[in-house]
């Protein structure tokens, strides 16, 4: 079977609009995974890196966590600023 196309283009079927995403809806997503992803991703590192006998005072494990706490707090940052920017760009829009 071949499909023919009998009718000129933009006759048949249902007219498609694309709607872009709000500005700021990005940094909102990608900061909320970076907030959920960055504690487990620094647990995970720091299991695989073991204990380290060198360092005797502070473990691997918690150093590797502490550091997916901040890059939670970065992604809490960007869900903060992302969200500020939706609210304005929704009111403006609603002016």
């Amino acid at each position: 079977m071949t499909a023919t196309r009998s009718q000129g283009p933009g006759t048949a079927g249902r007219q498609i609009n694309l709607i872009p995403l709000a500005p700021g809806s990005w940094p909102v997503i990608l900061g909320a995974v970076a907030m959920v992803l960055g504690p487990l991703f620094g647990f995970l590192v720091g299991t695989m890196l073991g204990v380290d006998e060198r360092v005797a005072d502070i473990s691997v494990l918690y150093v590797s966590l502490l550091v997916g706490f901040f890059v939670a707090a970065l992604g809490l940052v960007a869900v903060l600023l992302g969200a500020r920017r939706l609210i304005a760009d929704s009111r403006a829009r609603h002016q």
